[in-house]
């Protein structure tokens, strides 16, 4: 398993960068996403999660790295934002009881699948009503290409996504290659899963 804390420890100012998820971008501008509260899991330093806190959102954070999580926070307090951040394992992290998000994110979580499936399954139960649950990862495709991790046991496939959330109201499904931009570690043309989908 890689060392995240050596990595982010590495990289005080951003592990990947500054700038948010595009993908995650994209579902914020929908005219028909609402949310105001949100929950930003295997967030690393949070980009993502800062992001959202600037635009008003009220965020909640996990990522599995205690330096991440520092790291975090030291640029919240620069940026001016604040972010309820908490280090723990998704294997065994579950929301606190009576705890629900308008939207939970889950970008670019590559870990095995019981891990990734546990995720998507706590993420799920800390929605609300209509809540969007949305992510983002390397596609299985990718394993033969230049980014991302090689083990494709590591990676998604919307089957897989399908499988785990068949009650889900799904808005986008889609597999393909996109360039990526985001940070010095996702550069490049890149296989892609996205998959957004709404508790109903």
């Amino acid at each position: 398993m890689a060392d995240w804390d050596a990595k982010y420890a590495a990289a005080p100012e951003g592990l990947f960068g500054t700038e948010p998820s595009q993908y995650l971008r994209q579902i914020v501008a929908r005219s028909d996403f609402k949310s105001r509260s949100c929950l930003c899991l295997a967030d690393g330093d949070g980009r993502n999660s800062r992001w959202l806190a600037q635009r008003g959102l009220t965020v909640a954070s996990v990522d599995l790295s205690r330096v991440a999580v520092v790291n975090a926070t030291a640029l919240d307090l620069a940026a001016g934002v604040h972010v309820d951040r908490t280090a723990a394992d998704l294997d065994s992290w579950r929301p606190s009881a009576g705890a629900s998000f308008d939207a939970v994110f889950l970008m670019y979580l590559h870990a095995p699948t019981p891990t990734r499936m546990t995720a998507i399954d706590a993420g799920w139960q800390a929605l609300s009503a209509g809540g969007w649950l949305v992510l983002e990862g390397f596609a299985k495709a990718q394993a033969a290409g230049e980014a991302g991790p090689g083990d494709p046991t590591l990676l998604y496939s919307l089957a897989e996504l399908h499988g785990a959330l068949p009650e889900a109201s799904v808005q986008e499904a889609l597999t393909g290659r996109v360039r990526l931009d985001e940070g010095a570690r996702h550069q490049g043309l890149a296989e892609v899963v996205r998959f957004a989908v709404r508790k109903v």
